[in-house]
């Protein structure tokens, strides 16, 4: 199994990231401020505007380190990696089942189902451990709604139709979000799903969240030697990682949603971590951020035990895992691809 390395998120914006040898150097105003030998990371991820300088570039590329440009709202703006390396006949055949409508709805359908059916675990489990501070009547109605939605999922013969079964269910998942959190409800409300700017806490969080988790399953794709544009549910579209959103689809709940509501239940990021501009949009302040960010990775150390592989791995390996498995799939070594279910 592959060790998981660290990721460097670069927060301040006036940070300028250099080489010295085999270390990543980071200076602000011309003064030192870090050192960090290259090999510690497998990735670094920049907010800054400053940039990095070419010679560190070359130096990621050597050391098969990406580098990643995004917005503090989670919109992913670039990236930067060294030569493509992967089995051409692997990436073929990615590209065969893309062109052939019968064969990438086999894989939709699985990326659906899956995503489905760790929302109703997600609304499960709420409706056991807290029936006294929910509204159990609301989310049971929408547990079932959503096991219909399941059912015709893995059962859908047309792309279309399962189009139209993912997007109605995502929007009864949405309807009662809301109802998972306990706590600071009043700084914490959540109504519906909005993007940029994001209207409310909740959503800048789960914005930024997505963003985060789509940079690491792009990633993984990338280490298996897949494709990440090429999907096979998301159709192709210039500039569109289509494959990444695939398989983010199945991870949503546990490493976006799940965490979401975490750090609001667990009192970890407050309404004081945010600040809201003129035009209504709403955003994390500079300590927030940092907060915010800190967390996530202390949250891709902690393990769990891999329902397919029977073995714990921890939550940053599971991008990883979920397109290996893809990729033996494509081989053929697999009969069939395992998608991702919470226990």
């Amino acid at each position: 199994m592959r060790k998981l390395l660290n990721t460097l998120y670069i927060t301040n914006p006036d940070i300028v990231l250099r080489r010295d040898g085999l270390t990543i150097v980071a200076k602000l105003e011309d003064e030192k401020i870090a050192q960090y030998p290259i090999h510690n990371f497998e990735d670094i991820v920049c907010f800054n505007y400053t940039g990095v300088s070419s010679s560190l570039l070359e130096l990621c590329a050597e050391k098969n380190v990406a580098v990643v440009f995004m917005s503090r709202t989670g919109k992913f703006r670039g990236k930067f990696y060294g030569p493509v390396k992967g089995n051409v006949l692997l990436r073929k055949e990615q590209y065969r089942i893309s062109e052939s409508e019968e064969d990438r709805l086999l894989y939709a359908r699985l990326f659906v189902f899956a995503k489905i059916f760790n929302q109703v675990k997600s609304i499960d489990r709420v409706i056991r451990d807290h029936k006294s501070k929910i509204n159990v009547s609301k989310l049971e109605l929408v547990k079932y709604s959503l096991l219909e939605s399941k059912e015709k999922a893995i059962g859908c013969t047309s792309y279309e139709k399962l189009l139209g079964i993912e997007g109605d269910s995502a929007r009864n998942y949405f309807s009662v979000l809301g109802q998972l959190i306990l706590q600071q409800k009043e700084d914490f409300y959540f109504n519906d799903r909005n993007k940029r700017p994001a209207l409310d806490r909740v959503n800048a969080m789960l914005n930024l969240t997505y963003g985060l988790i789509r940079v690491k399953m792009e990633s993984a794709l990338e280490t298996v030697g897949l494709d990440p544009y090429v999907g096979f549910l998301h159709k192709d579209r210039p500039g569109r990682t289509g494959l990444a959103l695939d398989m983010m689809e199945e991870l949503r709940t546990l490493l976006g949603d799940k965490f979401v509501i975490k750090l609001i239940n667990n009192k970890e990021i407050r309404k004081q971590d945010f600040i809201e501009k003129e035009n209504g949009g709403i955003f994390f302040s500079e300590d927030g951020f940092k907060k915010y960010i800190d967390l996530w990775n202390k949250r891709m150390f902690e393990e769990i035990e891999h329902p397919f592989l029977e073995e714990k791995i921890p939550l940053g390996l599971l991008p990883y895992v979920q397109a290996m498995l893809l990729s033996r799939t494509l081989r053929n070594d697999l009969e069939m691809y395992p998608p991702f279910f919470i226990n």
